[in-house]
């Protein structure tokens, strides 16, 4: 039987480090970077733990910036 998992994709340059979306996935997905930052000196969001990944898309509907795109995908597990 297959099973959903999302696929998170973020536009690291964009990204200002409100960590809404951090405090919006359900899965503790996502967490911000620690000791790096983009080319506008915040530090971004990443996806640190994909496996957990549902594609709820919480992270990108309460993204300010528009920098988050989340893909559905079937897994056969």
């Amino acid at each position: 039987m297959s099973k959903i998992r999302g696929a998170v994709v973020i536009d690291r340059e964009r990204c200002k480090g409100c960590n809404l979306c951090v405090v919006a996935c359900p899965t503790n997905s996502l967490s911000l970077s620690v000791g790096e930052v983009n080319h506008r000196g915040y530090a971004f969001s990443q996806d640190t733990n994909p496996d957990t990944c549902i594609g709820c898309a919480s992270c990108a509907i309460v993204c300010p910036d528009a920098c988050i795109t989340v893909y559905k995908c079937k897994t056969d597990e």
